[in-house]
C-alpha cells in the first residue's frame, strides 16, 4: 500500500547514495509521511463513528481489514474525529454563551436606566441612590468568599486538632432572618384594628431566608477533603456493624423489640469517642430496633440515598432534607460505595418540641449479596447553626433481603444532644427515655409507609366511591398522592422546623397555641396555621377511634355545626382497618353539597394520625379520574396522636389518679401499650386572604385561636363523658 509510516530505509547501514537521497529529498519525504483516505473509506469511517465514537480493538481490526488500513490508522482517525467534533461543540457553545452574555448586558443596562427613573411607591419621591444596593451586593460577595476561606481553614485545622473547631466560631454563624416582613401598623395611622403587613411577593428581599434549606447551595468539596470524608465514613461503618451484631453487655433489652445502649460498655469498646469535648450538660440517646418491612433491599436503598424520597418515606420524622454534596456517586451505576454530605432536620409533630438539625455523611455499602448497610454520621460544618446542638454518632441501618419482597431492617440511632431550651413537661419522659427520636419510631414508621406504598399495587376495592364507579388504579394512585400532599402540609404546619417558608405570628400563648402564617400558591393567598398539644388520660387507640369515626365527628368538628357526617368513599391503604383514605360529606341542607372532606387516617404501634382538608367535588373528580392532583388546593388540618410514654392505672384511665405538674398521671414507663395516656397535637389551617400580598388582621389570629381552643375543649368533654369510648371499635396493637 502507498501509506508510509516512517522515513528512510532499513535499519542496516546503507550506501552513500542512500544517505545523499535522504539528505536531499526532504520535501519528498514529507509527502510520503501522510496519506489522504479515499471518499469511500471516509464515508465508511463516518458511518462507524456515528454508531460508536469509541470502537474497541475488535471493531478497529474489523474496519482495518474492511478498508485496507492499519489498525493504528483507524485508531488515530477516530481520535482526530472526536477532537474535531469536540472543537465544533465548543465553538457552538461559545457562540451561544456570547449571545446570551450580550443579551444580559443589554438587560442590565436597561434595568440601570429604569432604576434611575424609578418612583418610591410609598412616598412618590425618587428612590434612594443605587450605590448602597451595589455596595451591599459587593459586601455580600466578599463575605461569601471570606466564609468559604474560613470553612476551608477550619476543615484543615480540625484534621490536625482531632476535633472540629466550629464551636469556637459560633459568633460567625449567619443570623436567622424571618421570611416575612411583620410590622405592626399603628391604630392611629390606619383607623382600623391592628394588622400585620406581609411581604410575600416572589423575589422580594424577605422571601429569601438565610437559613432556609432550599437557599443553601450545593457545597464544593475539595480533593483534600474527600479522603477525610471517606475515612470518617468507613470508620463509622465499622462501628455500626459492631453495634448491629453485638448484644449484651453492649445492649440492654427493654420492652418489646427495643434495645438501649450501655454507655459504659460502649466507652470501653470505642474509646475514641472520648476525644470529643466533654460537656456534662450533654445527654446521650442510643437505641436499637428491628422489624420486617414489605419492600426489597434495593428499593429501600434507592429511597434512603435520595433526599426527596427519604423525606417522603418519613414525613412525620424528617422535617427537612437536602443533599449538600455528592462526595462519591457509587460504583457501576448502583449505590455501592456512595457517599453524600447531607443536611437533615428531624422532628416530633408538636409545637412544644424543638427540631434537631444534623449535617452528616451518609454512606452506603453492600455487605454481601442481598445485604446493604446505610450509615449516618455527623460532619461538622461551621456555617450550619443548630437550634438544638445535636451530634449523630455512627447510626443507620442494616437491610437484609427476605423472601417474597420483604426485608429485615435493623436500625441504630445514637445521638448526643443538648437542648437550648427546657424540654416541655408533656414530652420530658418520652424524650429523656429516647423514645421520641429513637430507633423504634424510625422502624415503625418505615413499616407503615412501606405498607402504604405496597397498597398502591393492590387493585382498588372500594364500593363507596364517588358516583358509584370503582376507582381505576390511576385514580387510586392520584387520590393517594393528594392525601400524601395533604399529610405533608399538615406536618409542616405543626412543625418547629427552621426550614419552612412560614413566619411565627404568635408564639406559645397561655394555652400553648402557636400560630404561623405562610403564603400558599394553591389557594393563592395567606394561610394561618394554629397548633397546640394537650394530654388526655385515654390510650392513643381510644382517641384515634373517636376522631376517625364519622359517627362521632359532630362532637368535635366545629365546622360541621353538629350535623352528621357520612363516608361516601373509602380506599384502604393498610392492613389495619383504621389505615384508609376517606371522602366525607356533611348532611347539611344549608350548605353546598359540592364541598366534601378528604381524610386520611393511619395508625401503628408508635402513634396515629387523622388529617383532613375540605375539597370541592369537581377537584375530587379530577383526582378520582387519575389526573394530576398537584394543583388541587388544600388547607390541611388534623391530629397527631402518640402514647405519652407511661402506663397509667385504671383509675387514671377514667380521669382520676395522682397527677404531675403537667397534668399527667404518674406511672411506670412503657411505650405503645394500650394503657397509659396520650398526647394529641391539633393543627388547624384557615385561609385568611386570597391576595398574594395582604394585611393580616389580628382578629384572624384571635379567631383561629378560638377555633382550636373550642376543638380541644369538645374533644376533652366528649371523651371524659363517654367512658365506653375506650372499648368502642378498639383494635389494640
Amino acid at each position: 500500500m502507498s501509506f508510509v509510516v516512517g522515513v528512510g530505509g532499513s535499519g542496516s547501514g546503507g550506501d552513500g547514495g542512500g544517505s545523499q537521497h535522504h539528505d536531499g529529498s526532504e520535501s519528498d519525504r514529507k509527502k510520503k509521511r501522510y496519506h489522504r483516505h479515499t471518499a469511500q473509506q471516509i464515508q465508511r469511517l463516518e458511518s462507524s463513528f456515528k454508531e460508536c465514537p469509541h470502537p474497541d480493538e475488535k471493531q478497529r481490526n474489523q474496519l482495518s481489514s474492511e478498508l485496507g488500513l492499519a489498525p493504528r490508522q483507524i485508531k488515530f482517525w477516530f481520535q482526530n474525529r472526536r477532537t474535531q467534533l469536540k472543537a465544533q461543540h465548543e465553538r457552538a457553545d461559545n457562540n451561544a454563551l456570547k449571545a446570551e452574555n450580550d443579551k444580559i448586558r443589554c438587560e442590565n443596562i436597561a434595568i440601570r436606566e429604569a432604576l434611575k427613573h424609578a418612583i418610591c411607591p410609598n412616598c412618590g419621591g425618587p428612590p434612594i441612590s443605587e450605590d448602597p444596593y451595589f455596595d451591599e451586593q459587593k459586601l455580600r460577595i466578599e463575605n461569601a468568599h471570606l466564609r468559604e476561606e474560613l470553612e476551608r481553614m477550619s476543615t484543615i485545622a480540625s484534621k490536625y486538632m482531632g476535633r472540629p473547631i466550629s464551636s469556637q466560631l459560633s459568633t460567625l454563624h449567619p443570623m436567622h432572618i424571618s421570611p416575612l416582613d411583620l410590622s405592626m401598623t399603628s391604630l392611629t395611622n390606619c383607623g382600623q384594628g391592628s394588622s400585620l403587613d406581609f411581604d410575600l411577593l416572589p423575589g422580594s428581599s424577605m422571601s429569601s431566608v438565610t437559613n432556609n434549606l432550599q437557599s443553601q447551595p450545593n457545597l464544593a468539596i475539595s480533593d483534600m477533603d474527600k479522603p477525610l470524608m471517606n475515612e470518617i465514613a468507613l470508620t463509622a461503618m465499622d462501628e455500626l456493624l459492631r453495634l448491629l451484631h453485638t448484644n449484651e453487655p453492649l445492649w440492654t433489652r427493654t420492652d418489646g423489640s427495643r434495645d438501649v445502649l450501655n454507655l459504659g460498655s460502649y466507652e470501653n469498646l470505642f474509646p475514641r469517642s472520648s476525644n470529643r469535648v466533654k460537656n456534662h450538660n450533654l445527654r446521650v440517646e442510643a437505641s436499637r430496633s428491628s422489624g420486617i418491612v414489605f419492600m426489597n433491599a434495593m428499593a429501600l436503598v434507592d429511597m434512603f440515598m435520595d433526599c426527596v424520597k427519604w423525606a417522603e418515606l418519613f414525613p412525620s420524622i424528617v422535617a427537612a432534607s437536602k443533599t449538600l454534596a455528592v462526595v462519591s456517586p457509587g460504583m457501576g451505576g448502583s449505590h455501592e460505595g456512595a457517599l453524600h454530605l447531607m443536611y437533615e432536620e428531624i422532628e416530633v409533630l408538636s409545637p412544644l418540641v424543638a427540631t434537631r438539625e444534623f449535617c452528616e455523611l451518609r454512606y452506603c455499602q453492600q455487605i454481601e449479596q442481598g445485604s446493604w448497610i446505610v450509615v449516618n454520621v455527623s460532619y461538622d460544618l461551621p456555617q450550619f447553626a443548630s437550634h438544638s446542638q445535636s451530634y449523630r454518632f455512627p447510626s443507620g441501618c442494616l437491610i437484609q433481603d427476605m423472601p417474597n419482597g420483604y426485608s429485615k431492617v435493623t436500625w441504630v440511632e445514637h445521638v448526643e444532644t443538648e437542648e437550648k431550651e427546657p424540654v416541655h413537661d408533656l414530652y420530658r419522659e418520652m424524650i429523656h427515655k429516647g423514645i421520641a427520636f429513637g430507633a423504634e419510631r424510625w422502624v415503625t414508621t418505615l413499616q407503615r409507609m412501606c405498607e402504604r406504598f405496597a397498597s398502591l399495587l393492590a387493585p382498588a376495592s372500594s364500593s363507596r366511591d364517588l358516583g358509584g364507579v370503582v376507582p381505576s388504579p390511576e385514580g387510586k394512585r392520584s387520590m393517594m398522592r393528594l392525601a400524601q400532599r395533604m399529610f405533608s402540609n399538615y406536618c409542616l404546619s405543626v412543625s418547629r422546623s427552621n426550614n419552612t417558608r412560614s413566619t411565627v405570628v404568635s408564639e406559645l400563648n397561655e394555652v400553648g397555641v402557636r400560630v404561623t402564617a405562610q403564603k400558599s400558591p394553591e389557594p393563592n393567598g395567606t394561610i394561618l396555621c394554629a397548633a397546640t398539644t394537650f394530654w388526655l388520660p385515654n390510650s392513643f387507640q381510644t382517641v384515634f377511634n373517636f376522631l376517625k369515626d364519622e359517627r362521632t365527628r359532630p362532637q368535635w368538628d366545629v365546622l360541621s355545626n353538629g350535623n352528621p357526617v357520612q363516608e361516601v368513599a373509602h380506599i384502604a391503604n393498610g392492613s389495619h382497618p383504621g389505615c384508609c383514605i376517606s371522602v366525607l360529606r356533611a348532611s347539611n341542607a344549608s350548605q353546598s353539597n359540592n364541598m366534601l372532606i378528604l381524610q386520611e387516617s393511619s395508625i401503628d404501634s408508635s402513634g396515629a394520625q387523622v388529617v383532613y382538608s375540605p375539597v370541592d367535588l369537581p377537584a375530587l373528580n379530577i383526582a378520582m379520574s387519575g389526573e394530576d392532583p398537584s394543583y388541587i388546593p388544600l388547607s390541611s388540618s388534623g391530629f397527631a396522636i402518640s402514647p405519652d410514654g407511661s402506663r397509667s392505672n385504671s383509675t387514671a384511665e377514667q380521669g382520676g389518679g395522682a397527677s404531675t405538674s403537667s397534668g399527667r398521671s404518674s406511672s411506670s414507663s412503657g411505650f405503645g401499650g394500650s394503657e397509659g395516656g396520650s398526647l394529641i397535637t391539633v393543627g388547624f389551617q384557615i385561609v385568611v386572604s386570597n391576595l398574594p400580598s395582604a394585611k393580616l388582621n389580628m382578629e384572624s389570629v384571635e379567631t383561629v385561636n378560638n377555633l382550636i381552643g373550642t376543638i380541644v375543649h369538645q374533644i376533652k368533654t366528649a371523651l371524659n363523658n363517654c367512658p365506653s369510648a375506650s372499648t368502642k371499635h378498639e383494635t389494640p396493637y
